[in-house]
């Protein structure tokens, strides 16, 4: 089938004048929905969702503007698929990224105040952000995100250190013992267990 659709459209595009066409395939599945989703798979369905509103914006917004551009006659199609909401909800100051940032400098915080400042800031204010329904057998979820392909339930446990991501103590070792002075000056080595 594949092959039939390159070979139809080779057929469409060509002509006899040298020209500049080409087609683009972008497979945008990406997008997973596991039973437990943490930080990582935030970030990869969060990349995966900027991906499909560039992807929606370049192909249906901009490609209509065009036809308007051109006097081409059309009935305007709304896809219905901006995704602004969700995006926003991820990246947006007090959203998720942020008030996970915030909660990284207190250090009593905890997997509990983080998921209540979520709840406080987010829930039945935003469309997108959800308190999760996992099925019986299910791992435990403290929220839920609405994305494009589907509803994700995420499990913050872990998420403060993950982010702090500390330098582990053998690079802590190598950089202490630089020949570069500032390097060495501003991680001592730890010493040895």
């Amino acid at each position: 089938m594949f092959l039939w659709m390159v070979i139809r459209i080779n057929e469409m595009l060509d002509t006899k004048n040298p020209r500049q066409f080409y087609i683009g395939v972008l497979d945008i599945a990406g997008f997973e929905i596991f039973d437990y989703n943490s930080m990582e798979q935030l970030c990869i369905n969060f990349t995966n969702e900027k991906l499909q509103q560039f992807f929606n914006h370049t192909m249906f917004v901009l490609e209509q503007e065009e036809y308007k551009k051109e006097g081409i006659v059309w009935a305007f199609i709304d896809f219905g698929m901006d995704l602004a909401a969700c995006i926003e909800l991820i990246e947006k100051p007090l959203g998720i990224f942020s008030i996970l940032e915030e909660e990284c400098m207190f250090p009593k915080a905890s997997d509990t105040s983080f998921k209540n400042k979520l709840y406080d800031q987010h829930l039945g204010k935003n469309k997108a952000f959800e308190k999760p329904k996992p099925a019986k057998g299910k791992a435990e979820a403290h929220f839920s995100l609405v994305h494009y392909a589907g509803t994700v339930d995420y499990n913050i446990t872990g998420w403060l250190d993950k982010n702090k991501d500390p330098l582990n103590d053998s690079v802590l070792q190598l950089y202490g013992k630089s020949s570069v002075k500032l390097m060495a000056t501003l991680y001592v080595a730890a010493p040895p267990e």
